[in-house]
């Protein structure tokens, strides 16, 4: 079992995928928590997770795939002093 980088897995996977299967960080980073015990190593190796990674990708809807390029920031509101002031 060869062990690689994330980023490395990932340039491999999009190589050999098609389009509608194609992944960014942020989907791998949530395949690895979501799948704990099948990720005990730390590095990737495609042969051991290329394929579990392609039926988890599948599993999804187009939302959660296209959600997960965009930065999910959670907007912040907060609430200023009055500054209005009677003369």
């Amino acid at each position: 079992m060869i062990l690689i980088s994330k980023e490395q897995f990932l340039e491999e996977h999009n190589k050999l995928s098609p389009s509608n299967l194609q992944a960014t960080l942020t989907l791998l980073n949530r395949f690895r928590e979501e799948k704990k015990p099948l990720m005990k190593d730390d590095g990737w190796c495609l042969d051991k997770h290329r394929i579990p990674f392609i039926s988890w990708l599948s599993t999804l809807d187009k939302t959660d795939k296209k959600g997960a390029k965009k930065s999910k920031k959670k907007e912040i509101f907060k609430n200023y002093p009055e500054t209005h002031y009677d003369a």
